[in-house]
């Protein structure tokens, strides 16, 4: 079982790392790397999310044919993963046995506000309001104007991303996974149900919108009992 990892804005695939050593032996964990960070450093950033999804669909297809997989995405990572299911699907490839959606609304919802357009120090403001970034980079001028083109790329994904509603819904059983103090409301989680036809679990985590740093015990373990049988 191959599990598939997407990140938040601004993050890279070293925020997975530390679930190998909790996740089953079983289960072979895969961090997708997004252009323009990492070791992709050098590549240029996506000019939209169906470009990222495209991109992420190419790396994974070929290791898909096979062997079963889940996605785990968080954030930004769980829109990614809800429309690469359909990228997925519409190109009839083996459906994954499990999708994760980790801090997000249901993606038929509008977000209300678009951050990714203010000067460089507001939108730094924003960013870290959000609860995500550490102090010492919101403290470091280096760290800023290295990190600030990445996060306003994703935000600019998200919040230029228009919903399309899809002919058929979802083919395998999903989990919502969701930070008590985060700001997304119980009618907003729900609203995921009306994207699938199969099993639906919503998990609650002490903490706020970025609770996955905080409980990776606890969520490895769900990942564990639900895709090890």
């Amino acid at each position: 079982m191959i599990l598939f990892c997407l990140p938040y804005a601004g993050g890279s695939e070293v925020i997975y790392y530390k679930w190998k050593k909790y996740l089953n032996s079983s289960i072979h964990i895969e961090p997708i790397e997004l252009k323009g960070r990492g070791k992709r450093f050098n590549e240029n950033f996506y000019e939209n999310l169906e470009e990222a999804v495209e991109d992420i669909f190419e790396n994974i297809k070929d290791k898909i044919l096979e062997d079963d997989y889940a996605i785990y995405g968080h954030s930004m990572g769980s829109l990614l993963a809800y429309e690469l299911y359909y990228k997925i699907y519409n190109g009839n490839v083996k459906l994954p046995k499990h999708i994760f959606f980790s801090g997000y609304k249901s993606p038929s919802i509008p977000r209300k506000r678009k951050i990714h357009l203010l000067p460089d120090r507001e939108f730094i403001k924003e960013v870290i309001e959000l609860g995500g970034t550490p102090q010492e980079v919101a403290d470091n001028e280096e760290l800023i104007q290295l990190f600030t083109p990445i996060l306003r790329n994703d935000f600019k994904m998200l919040e230029t991303y228009l919903y399309k509603e899809k002919k058929d819904k979802i083919q395998c059983d999903i989990s919502i996974l969701n930070g008590k103090k985060d700001n997304i409301t119980l009618e907003e989680l729900l609203a995921w149900k009306n994207h699938v036809d199969k099993g639906f679990k919503v998990y609650n985590f002490e903490g706020n919108h970025f609770f996955i740093n905080d409980n990776v015990e606890n969520i490895t373990k769900i990942i564990n009992i639900t895709l090890v049988e």
